[in-house]
Order: structure tokens, then C-alpha cells, then sequence
């Protein structure tokens, strides 16, 4: 479903007012968002993947389940030149992204795409996986227990499940703006926790869970659990390309939560979102990017 895609990279991207009906979706437009969103990323998702290659030696075939664009798909045909290399996703336009971006890459003939609901669609692979990784997708999943039993059940054996799932909030401004209240961003969070409990309690078939990754991936049937944080940290002046994500996240968080907002927090957003003033985002000399992701993995028994 559309809405399992909009924060992708990112679950303190909420997705816009409208994302939960198919029909007002514009694919292209998404789909260059989560594009920008992964590139952004990318320094992280190759210190991840070349973590992942010292733990995992030349699969044969690489899942990646919830994969979006393609854009760690394509990193995963980089790092495992060897590999063939799986995208799965519940949008079909989404996973066309993949497929010219693999063209572009020349991995085309070792890269395919299954376009279905994780976790069931799994079911239709060919074969089983030597590493199957889940960036962020997991926890759209009702049941992530079932669903992380349902995706060990895939894996070969010896084969490795990596997931991304928790870390710590991205920030990207200092906590006094020199307008406003400071905090504004902790204040923002607390928003999103409760934005995000609410669409994990709304998912089908929701089961509330501990989220002690490591002993729901044991509860799997997997073992050998290891787990890595893995930082993103551009400075300030941070790139066009950093402001550009904090000006859309500030922006999604502006329509999402315009009437949780308190006032003065509702105005202070608005001049950082006002390409007019000096004091935005677009101008700012003060704009960073600073966010850390963390993987879990843990090995199907021989």
C-alpha cells in the first residue's frame, strides 16, 4: 500500500495528508523524494553494506524486501558483484525506478523485481536468500513478529536477515534559532511518536510489540545476533541537497501535525519555511544533517 512507501528511508517522515488514498498519489513526484532521500543517505548505506559484507560472504542471491527506488538495491549489486539481486516492493512504479536505475548501473542482467505485499509476497521467490534485508520496512507490518518469522523462513541456511529499524531522530537545526521557543525539533518528535503509534496501532492485523529486535529475530528461529548503529553527519553549511530534506521533513511535519502544533511553534515553521526569509532553511548558515540508523542481523541455523 502507497503509505508504506512515504517514509521509506525515514519513519520521522510522515507521510502527507493524503497518502492513504491510492488515487491522489503522484508516483513520479514520491518517487523522486525517496530518490533524493536515499542518495542523501547513501554515504550511511555503504558504511552499512560494507558491514554487512565482512559478516556475510558472497550470497549467491540478495532479497531486498520493502526496497522502494531501488537505490540500496543497486548498492547491494555494487558491493556484491557477484550476487543476484532481488527487489521487492508493493509498487509496481516504484520498482520501475529500480529497474532503470539497474539499467543505468549495467546490473540489469543480474537484477529482477517481485511486486507485491511484504511479508506473503516472499513466498514467490525462486529461491531461498543468502541475505535478506529490510530497511525500515518491518515496522508498516501489523505483526512484526510473524512478519520477521515469515522472512527468516526465506532465507537459505547459513543465510543472514538484516534489518534497519530504530536509531535516533534526525536533526538538522541548533536548539536555540535565535526566534522562537528552542526545542522546537524534541517538541516535533514527541509528535511523531504518537503519529507513529497511532499508524502502527491502525495497521491490519496490529500486534503490539516489545521492540527488542535482537530477541524477536532469536524468537525467529535465527541466532548469531549482532547489532550496528551507523551515522550520517554532514556539517554545517550543510549541501543543497541536505536542505532540501530538511526544508520537505519540516514541511511534512507542518501539515501533518498543524493542530497538535502550539502557536508559536506553528509560526516559528512558517518562517523556516519561507523561502523569503533569511531566517529559513533555505538560507540559514546553521543547517546540518545529523541522524543515526541501526541494523540488526541475525543468521538462519545450518
Amino acid at each position: 500500500m502507497a503509505h508504506h512507501h512515504h517514509d521509506h528511508g525515514d519513519k520521522h517522515t510522515p507521510p502527507s495528508a493524503h497518502a492513504h488514498d491510492h488515487t491522489d498519489i503522484d508516483w513520479a513526484e514520491m518517487a523522486d523524494h525517496l530518490e533524493a532521500q536515499a542518495e542523501l543517505f547513501t554515504p550511511l548505506y555503504e558504511r552499512v553494506l560494507g558491514w554487512l559484507a565482512k559478516e556475510v560472504t558472497e550470497p549467491g542471491l540478495v532479497v531486498d524486501a520493502g526496497s522502494g527506488p531501488g537505490v540500496i538495491s543497486c548498492l547491494f549489486a555494487d558491493t556484491f558483484p557477484g550476487a543476484r539481486i532481488v527487489a521487492v516492493d508493493g509498487s509496481e512504479p516504484l520498482l520501475e525506478r529500480a529497474r532503470a536505475r539497474a539499467a543505468d548501473r549495467c546490473v540489469a542482467d543480474r537484477f529482477s523485481t517481485l511486486t507485491g505485499e511484504l511479508p506473503g509476497v516472499l513466498d514467490d521467490l525462486e529461491y531461498p536468500a543468502d541475505l535478506l534485508w529490510a530497511s525500515r520496512s518491518v515496522h508498516h507490518l501489523g505483526d512484526q513478529q510473524a512478519a520477521l518469522t515469515t522472512l527468516a523462513s526465506r532465507l537459505a541456511p547459513g543465510g543472514t536477515l538484516a534489518v534497519m529499524e530504530g536509531g535516533l531522530p534526525t536533526r538538522f537545526l541548533p536548539r536555540d534559532l535565535g526566534f522562537g521557543r528552542p526545542g522546537l525539533q524534541a517538541r516535533l518528535d514527541v509528535l511523531q511518536e504518537e503519529w507513529f503509534a497511532q499508524m502502527r496501532a491502525d495497521l491490519p492485523g496490529s500486534v503490539a510489540t516489545s521492540e527488542h529486535w535482537p530477541a524477536l529475530l532469536t524468537a525467529a528461529g535465527l541466532h548469531h545476533t549482532r547489532t550496528r548503529s551507523f551515522l550520517l553527519d554532514l556539517p554545517a553549511p550543510a549541501p543543497d541537497r541536505a536542505r532540501a530534506y530538511a526544508v520537505d521533513m519540516l514541511t511534512r511535519a507542518r501539515e501533518t501535525f498543524a493542530d497538535r502544533l502550539d502557536p508559536d511553534d506553528r509560526t516559528t515553521l512558517d518562517r523556516l519555511l519561507d523561502p523569503d526569509d533569511k531566517a529559513s532553511l533555505h538560507h540559514r548558515p546553521d543547517v546540518f544533517l545529523l541522524t543515526a540508523h541501526t541494523v540488526h542481523t541475525a543468521v538462519r541455523p545450518v
